[in-house]
Parts: structure tokens; sequence; C-alpha cells
């Protein structure tokens, strides 16, 4: 009789992307994890199915959706592993990043913050939210590694591990007056292709307000588009160089009459320079600090729409997508049952309010119990 197997669907998969480590003579495989996230239909299924040179086409995604990456490092050598990670639904289930930010994948772990420039109206809102809920949950989480360290440490007497938090060469540029993001973050200014036909003072505030924030972040900066196979390469590099710990190109553009190319470090705030505005006193904002002041100028230009207001995902369980037959059937026959079990207890409650007939409700009762 066969070994019946009680693996979860994670085990499962974990075993399937570890399966072929065991014939690399038992050398180390390295193993990374990035999380993608960012504006609704933003284009994050897209490029990331051209970053792993997949050719199939994309679909919304369903929550939080998990693929991995395989790429060797050389002729016979161990291929190092990518757990990726998808958020789908922009702002809306951003609670789900605690699922991929963990105390085990922390170390190995980098974000990759998708933004539609198509929509700058909600640019600065899905940013802003998708920023403050990864940040918090690694925070978070680096600080119960640290507590369970320093139990560790003081159980056999020896000196805490060090935070788990990110750390910057000392030649940094502004190193002082930045707050780094906790982990490697890389921000895509997605479908440029649209982008670039916008106003060219538009464009500048969009692209300098990002510099802006990258740099404030520690964080790369790339623009790019589906449409062209130039930007979309140079995305695939940023990407690699996450995922797999690659060269990423040496290309740098600052013009925000092109595709912005920043990698982390080569920008500085003297570069950037102050929030470009012509009819507003920069004063008469009452920023508490310059990330404000960036935020109330931006928001003068593109007024922010609620992120709130957009349209929840669909039900999973009605995507004809994802249909099975027999499950249907069995799903549709309990929604009827609940139906009729909802019916019953109007019943039962429109007859209790009729006063005289308190002993067949007590006869009633007696019978269901």
């Amino acid at each position: 009789m066969p070994k019946i197997r009680s693996d979860t669907l994670w085990e499962l998969a974990a075993a399937e992307v570890r399966g072929g480590a065991e014939e690399d003579r038992g050398e180390a495989v390295g193993e990374r994890s990035v999380l993608l996230m960012g504006s609704k239909s933003g284009g994050k299924t897209s490029i990331l199915l051209r970053c792993l040179d997949r050719d199939e086409p994309s679909k919304p995604t369903l929550a939080l959706e998990y693929t991995f990456g395989r790429r060797a490092r050389g002729h016979s050598t161990p291929k190092d592993i990518a757990h990726l990670w998808e958020l789908g639904g922009g702002t809306s289930l951003s609670d789900l990043v605690q699922i991929p930010i963990t105390p085990v994948s922390i170390r190995s772990l980098s974000v990759i913050l998708v933004l539609d420039l198509s929509k700058p109206n909600v640019l600065w809102g899905t940013m802003e939210k998708l920023l403050q809920a990864a940040q918090a949950q690694l925070e978070k989480v680096s600080s119960q590694s640290q507590q369970a360290e320093k139990v560790k440490a003081q159980a056999k007497h020896q000196v805490s591990a060090p935070s788990a938090a990110r750390g910057l060469p000392k030649d940094y540029p502004d190193r002082e007056l930045i707050s780094p993001f906790p982990v490697p973050l890389l921000i895509i200014g997605n479908k440029y292709d649209i982008f670039q036909e916008f106003d060219s003072e538009k464009r500048k505030v969009v692209s300098k307000t990002l510099r802006f924030v990258s740099h404030y972040y520690g964080a790369s900066l790339i623009f790019t588009s589906i449409k062209s196979e130039s930007l979309i390469s140079r995305a695939k590099s940023f990407f690699s160089h996450l995922a797999f710990g690659l060269e990423r190109g040496k290309t740098v553009s600052f013009d925000s009459s092109k595709p912005l190319i920043i990698p982390a470090g080569s920008d500085s705030f003297s570069q950037i320079g102050t929030p470009p505005v012509t009819d507003v006193d920069i004063t008469s904002l009452h920023a508490k600090n310059p990330k404000d002041l960036w935020k109330k100028v931006y928001e003068r230009v593109f007024p922010q729409e609620s992120t709130s207001k957009q349209r929840e995902l669909k039900d999973p369980a009605k995507d004809t997508q994802y249909s099975e037959l027999q499950i249907d059937a069995m799903r549709a026959q309990k929604d009827q049952v609940q139906q009729l079990d909802q019916s019953h207890s109007c019943i039962v409650l429109l007859y209790i309010c009729t006063p005289l007939n308190l002993d067949r409700i007590y006869y009633y009762s007696l019978c269901h119990d």
C-alpha cells in the first residue's frame, strides 16, 4: 500500500524548488526572497514574467501569489533560488505583507515597489501606504528576532547578535539625512510609454519627487515599460541583482526628459534640488520635515484620490478561470443550505413575535435542542 504523505502545499513547493540541489554535489545553494508590491494593475506580473524569461500571458494577481526562479552561477554549478512573492490588489491587501516578511526571510529579503506612472493622482498614496506597511512588518520581525537572539545569548552567556537593520557605507551620500529602508528597495516607475506623453512640467514633478523618495529610503529607481525591450532589459538587470546577486548595469540617467536609471547611492539631495514649484510659497505649506514638504508640493500638482475607494478584488471562488465542476457544484449546494437555514431563522423569529404561541415555541425549542 503506498505511503500517504501529509505535506502541506508550501512543503511540496519547497521540496520541488530544492529538488535539483541534491544533484549539485552537495555545494551550498544561495536563496533570496523578493517581495513585489505596488499600484493596482500597475504591471507587476508582466514585469516579473519578463524578468524570469517566461513567455506566458499575465493574469490579475489574487491576494498574494508565490513563484520561484532558479539561475545557475556557471557551468556545472548549483542553481541559486529566488523566492518571489507578489502582492495584488494595490493597497487593499497590504496586511498580507506579514506572510513573506518573516524572521527567516528578512536577512535575504528585498522589496520591489512598482508604481503606475500613468496614474500620478494615486501614486503617492499607494507608495506611502505600501512602504509603511512593509516597513512596520520589517521592524516588528527584526525586533522579535533581536529579542530572541538576546534571550538565547543570555542563556549561553554570550554577546547578542547584531541588529538585522540595513547598514550603509560611511561614504553614502547624505548618510546622516536619510532614513534607509530596512532591506534593499527598488522603486520601478512602470508604463513610461504613457508617462512620456505627459506635459514636461508634470513629468518633472513626478521624476524629481520619486528621486527624492528613493534617495531618502536609500533605494534604487528606474523607469520602464513592457513595450520597450531596452527599458525592460535594464529593469531585468536590477531585478537579477536583487534576486540572484548578479551585477547590474552601470548606466545612470538623471534627466527627467528621459527614463530615469538611478542605482542606490548615485543620487544626492544637492543634485535633486528643491521641490519644483513656482506659484506656491514653500514656507506657507507648514511641512513637518523635508519628506512632508515634497508630499505637500506633489499633492498640490496632483491631488490624490483616496486609495480606499479602489474596487475590491472579486471573489476568487466565482472566477471562471479557476472553475472546477465538482467543487463548484458542492459549493452551490452548500450556499443553498445556508440560504435555507437563514430562511428558517427568519420564520422562527416571526413566530416568536406572536405572544399567543408561547407554548408552541417552547415545544419547538424542545424538539430542536
